[in-house]
């Protein structure tokens, strides 16, 4: 699975509101899965959006064809986008499927990690960082998404930011200690997003 994760300042936000509800036009594009956002909770104006693909091919297709006619209709509503592409590398928890319905936080956590480090990152996010996430009240799916060259998406859905809150900073501190994530990791960027439900397709 291929997944897209934008982020944006938005200029006009009730044009920008707007014209995200046209993006219903992705339903019944071949390869499509699913797509949802919202509002940055730490940055006023920073929208996120993640979109899931069955594969890059199916994505390319898309791209070539409809994504222009369906993007027209926020042309001037943003600036400052960033649009990044990651495979699915495995779940948090089990059976990740792209649906929003029920979740109201999204947390999106991008590592840089360094070249000779891939491989420990990596079991440490299945033997570390994936029990404690998945064992948090609240926590609803996540997973682990890969960009070529060193560059990974940890992403996960919550039912509420109170819920997401029980994940504890000090606990956070002692996992990161416990997978050596200061020797994996040579940048690390993440933001909590507030699901907007009429983005959602």
């Amino acid at each position: 699975m291929l997944v897209k994760w934008i982020r944006l300042t938005v200029v006009d936000r009730r044009g920008f509101d707007r014209g995200q509800r046209k993006w219903a036009g992705l339903l019944g594009e071949p390869g499509f899965r699913g797509q949802g956002g919202g509002w940055s909770r730490g940055r006023p104006g920073v929208a996120h959006l993640v979109a899931f693909w069955e594969s890059r091919a199916l994505y390319d297709s898309f791209m070539a064809r409809s994504h222009d006619r369906l993007a027209a209709a926020q042309v001037g509503t943003f600036k400052d986008i960033q649009v990044r592409l990651f495979e699915h590398e495995f779940d948090v928890k089990v059976g990740f499927q792209p649906s929003f319905g029920d979740a109201d936080v999204l947390r999106l956590a991008h590592c840089q990690v360094h070249q000779d480090r891939v491989d420990h990152f990596m079991l440490m996010q299945e033997k570390v960082w994936n029990p404690a996430m998945a064992g948090s009240p609240g926590m609803l799916r996540g997973m682990l998404g890969r960009a070529p060259g060193e560059e990974f998406l940890v992403l996960s859905m919550w039912q509420s930011e109170a819920e997401r809150g029980k994940y504890r900073p000090e606990r956070v501190e002692w996992l990161a200690l416990r997978a050596q994530m200061t020797a994996d990791v040579r940048a690390v960027a993440g933001d909590v997003v507030q699901l907007e439900p009429s983005w959602t397709v």
